[in-house]
């Protein structure tokens, strides 16, 4: 007679998945549906390398009258001979030799006034007219503007000058700047041109100037009337002379600083970079010169010679620019790397970019800039250079990074001299630009291509995507994006960037809590919706954001217009799909298997998958459930489409209706076509691919929930492929299987199928080989038999001896033990898992073993079977 707990115990409904009346949260669905919700995954989307190195690729939207060039010609004319300013090509006036009348005493004005003087003779008026016109000439080419801009202030000012000659201490005051005899050698050196008494200009040869002014300096110490006239005229400078002497004043103290170093410098000067420059210039052999430009650069950093405050560093700079007409790649980087080591600015600057951009264009030359360092200096330009005055030469600079960024030997290399901070920094500036003038500048626009292009090669690297996160980059990529949202190269490299990005874990959370990004992804898919390389990446990155984040699926669908816009994006491109099929038939061209997929399949692999991602939030799941224009087109695309057509795109498809399938709605159109649909599963089920066959039976798991399925389950045999599918020894495929079955045993009708096939065996064996370290797998397995076995007279009959005999000994040591799990497992995932083997499948097993005990006779002690 059977106890009250038993005659209980016996009356127990038989065992299905939970109905939709009872809600459950979407932590709830996701943990404990195991396979009934799932994410499904996808390769990133493809991006074929170019061909040449150019600074826009042929896919850019920009034309080639509105982009800068990628090729040139570059000589050494097109250098300027001073880069300190801007030359402006403008004659002097001509200085004024009439005699003037001397003022009246009494004016105030001018207390200093020059008296007549007698005519001059043919032959030196021939002579200053030489000098003038080789003055005009040498101004009108930038020879003669000095390296120091002078400042706006002392523009205004009138300089009075009081050249004095002081006879015993040797001193000469000039301009009001006091030069002994050491360093009056060094100033006149430096001005080619010197103003006579008379007004007139002599040019002192360059033998003169390197051997001394010995001469110069004894006549002024002569003191002799010549030389007091000399002295007069000095001090009472005549308007032009004034203009002149204004163009050219500097303080006195930059003046003495300059006349320092040049006295310092100048034993250095001639003994170590004179002679290198002799040999530079006779141009005899590449190696020769290469090596010369090597030791050059060595001596002036030895020299302290190094950037713009060497007052000879125009000289260096002539000598240079001369050389890069003899067109040698490796020549060409040696004198780039001079160059920019001495600072150059504005024109000099943006040539000498542009020369290591056209040699960067070549990737064989790339051993050559990376065994130069030339990358240094370029992140030099990039670090210190202002961008308003160089946005071009930043561009061309830029332009050769990218290159260099796409080879992999060099990524690490430009990570770890700091390029990523220094890109973001130009990102930020050009932000911050755009947002003061409230219009997006095509200069800085053609920059940020380059700047963005760079990152999305450099993002590859760990320590890049590390570097990102840790300057908040992400926010920043987003702002600049949505500043830019016209410009669709722009917008393209960023959302490369963060397709690479969001394949990582940490790097798709960072993104997915930043909640602007979600509008800002919709209005670009509803700008270029029909820019397929734009959009595709658009969808991953959506896809990826919602496969693990169910508050990124939330926020997303709360977005405007969200759902829709997804939808009328899949009908866009379903219908390219069609048309590209439809013409392929037409030309006779049968579709080929294992083939690639088009564009459009591509995008609508990723659609899909975005889809499925969405539907495990209960409220997006629930209303694209009852979404006929979303099940149409899902089941539209398994219509037309094969394994063999495009595999992953009907696996997907496949998917998306499995999660969908998952909601009991009332009006889902899931549940209305719910035949039509087991229809379409038929040949997954037939297939050869065990990838589609396991998502066909996915679907059936929900489906079979309805009785109208089991119908047709058992009408076209399907329960037999199922039963034959627990020998897989593959779990998820085991699960999917048993599940079916599970569902299919409810129906005190269908309970005998289980005979069929060697049913029983093969569930008890799956329990054998998976219930240890998999207890949902065992659960279902132990609610299966509880159902088979509801009406239970004789534990043999039911199961079979064997059977009866191996469930009771892997029960009871089931109930004896603690799951096992490998340690693949987390703390907290084992925590979990214990927690459910302990309270879901250890209740079940416990009722299904007392079953089995009280319609079973032990004839003999059993045997414990080995694990």
């Amino acid at each position: 007679m059977l106890s009250p707990n038993e005659k209980k115990l016996e009356k127990l409904d038989p065992f299905y998945r939970p109905s939709v009346s009872k809600q459950k949260t979407s932590a709830e669905i996701v943990s404990e549906a195991r396979n009934a919700l799932r994410t499904v995954r996808t390769q990133r989307p493809f991006t074929p390398q170019e061909d040449q190195r150019k600074l826009f690729g042929p896919a850019s939207s920009r034309t080639t009258e509105n982009r800068p060039p990628s090729s040139f010609s570059l000589h050494a004319s097109s250098f300027e001979s001073s880069d300190s300013r801007p030359i402006s090509g403008t004659r002097l006036s001509p200085l004024q030799l009439k005699p003037k009348a001397p003022a009246s005493p009494t004016t105030e004005e001018d207390p200093c006034f020059s008296f007549p003087k007698p005519p001059l003779d043919p032959a030196k008026i021939r002579r200053i007219s030489s000098a003038r016109a080789r003055l005009f000439r040498a101004a009108s080419q930038g020879a003669l503007l000095p390296d120091r801009s002078l400042p706006p202030t002392d523009s205004k000012k009138t300089v009075e000058s009081k050249d004095t000659v002081m006879m015993g201490d040797s001193m000469v005051e000039i301009n009001r700047v006091y030069l002994t005899e050491s360093n009056a050698v060094g100033r006149l050196k430096s001005h080619p041109l010197q103003l006579t008494c008379d007004g007139s200009f002599t040019e002192i040869k360059e033998q003169e100037t390197f051997k001394g002014t010995t001469s110069i300096l004894s006549h002024l110490r002569s003191g002799g009337d010549q030389g007091k006239r000399c002295a007069r005229i000095l001090s009472c400078p005549s308007s032009s002379d004034l203009s002149r002497l204004q163009a050219k004043a500097v303080s006195k103290a930059d003046l003495q600083e300059k006349d320092t170093e040049i006295e310092v410098d100048e034993v250095f000067w001639n003994t170590r970079i004179v002679p290198i420059l002799h040999e530079l210039e006779k141009e005899e052999n590449i190696e020769t010169v290469c090596a010369a430009c090597t030791q050059l650069h060595h001596a002036l950093e030895e020299g302290n010679m190094l950037g713009n405050k060497f007052k000879r560093r125009s000289i260096l700079l002539k000598t240079l620019y001369k050389l890069v007409d003899v067109g040698s790649d490796l020549l060409s980087l040696k004198l780039a790397k001079i160059i920019l080591a001495l600072k150059v600015s504005r024109k000099n600057l943006l040539n000498v970019c542009k020369l290591i951009f056209k040699i960067s264009r070549s990737e064989k030359n790339d051993s050559l800039i990376q065994n130069d360092s030339i990358l240094e200096s370029l992140l030099e330009v990039l670090r210190s250079e202002d961008l308003q005055t160089n946005t071009e030469a930043f561009l061309y600079c830029m332009g050769t990074i990218k290159f260099l960024s796409g080879n992999p030997g060099f990524r690490n290399e430009i990570i770890s001299k700091g390029a990523v901070d220094i890109l973001m920094d130009l990102i930020k500036q050009i932000s911050e630009n755009t947002k003061k003038c409230g219009t997006c500048s095509p200069n800085l626009g053609h920059l940020l291509v380059q700047v963005t292009a760079t990152l999305r090669n450099l993002v590859d690297s760990p320590l890049a995507r590390s570097k990102l996160l840790s300057v908040s980059a992400i926010p920043q990529l987003c702002t600049v994006m949505e500043q830019y949202v016209g410009d669709k190269d722009v917008c393209t490299n960023i959302v490369r960037i963060f397709s690479k990005l969001t394949s990582y874990r940490d790097c798709c959370a960072a993104l997915a809590n930043y909640s602007r990004c979600y509008a800002l992804f919709l209005n670009l898919i509803n700008k270029y919706q029909k820019q397929q390389d734009l959009v595709i990446r658009i969808v991953f990155i959506l896809g990826n954001l919602t496969a693990k984040n169910n508050q990124a699926r939330e926020q997303f669908s709360k977005e405007k217009g969200s759902i829709q816009t997804l939808l009328s994006l899949f009908h866009t491109f379903h219908q390219v799909d069609l048309h590209s099929r439809k013409q392929a038939c037409q030309g006779a061209e049968l579709p080929q298997a294992h083939r690639p997929p088009s564009e459009a399949e591509d995008l609508l692999i990723k659609l899909t998958r975005l889809l499925a991602n969405m539907a495990i939030h209960p409220g997006v799941g629930q209303a694209l459930a009852a979404s006929r224009p979303a099940v149409g087109l899902l089941l539209t695309t398994l219509e037309y489409k094969s394994l063999d057509d495009c595999e992953e795109l009907v696996i997907n498809t496949t998917a998306t209706i499995n999660n969908l399938s998952y909601y009991q709605v009332k009006n889902s159109v899931i549940r209305d076509k719910k035949l039509y649909i087991a229809e379409l599963l038929l040949k997954l089920l037939v297939s050869n691919n065990m990838d589609g066959v396991l998502e066909a039976v996915r679907v059936f798991g929900n489906l079979s929930q309805d009785r109208d399925i089991c119908d047709f389950i058992v009408q076209n045999n399907v329960h037999k492929f199922m039963i034959a599918l627990l020998d897989a020894k593959h779990q998820d495929v085991c699960f999917s299987a048993c599940g079916v079955l599970l569902n299919l045993t409810v129906d005190k009708d269908k309970r005998v199928i289980l005979k069929e096939g060697g049913g029983i065996k093969k569930l008890v064996d799956c329990l054998r080989d998976f219930g240890p370290t998999d207890w949902q797998l065992a659960c279902l397995v132990c609610k299966t038999l509880w159902n088979f076995s509801e009406n239970i007279t004789n534990a043999s009959s039911c199961f079979g001896t064997e059977d009866t005999n191996t469930l009771l000994v892997l029960l009871s040591s089931f109930l004896d033990e603690e799951l096992a799990l490998d340690g693949s497992f987390d703390q907290d995932l084992k925590s979990y898992h214990k927690f459910h083997w302990e309270t879901e499948f250890k209740p079940v097993a416990q009722q299904l073993l007392k079953r089995i005990q009280r319609h079973h006779t032990f004839l003999e002690p059993l045997p414990i079977p080995s694990f």
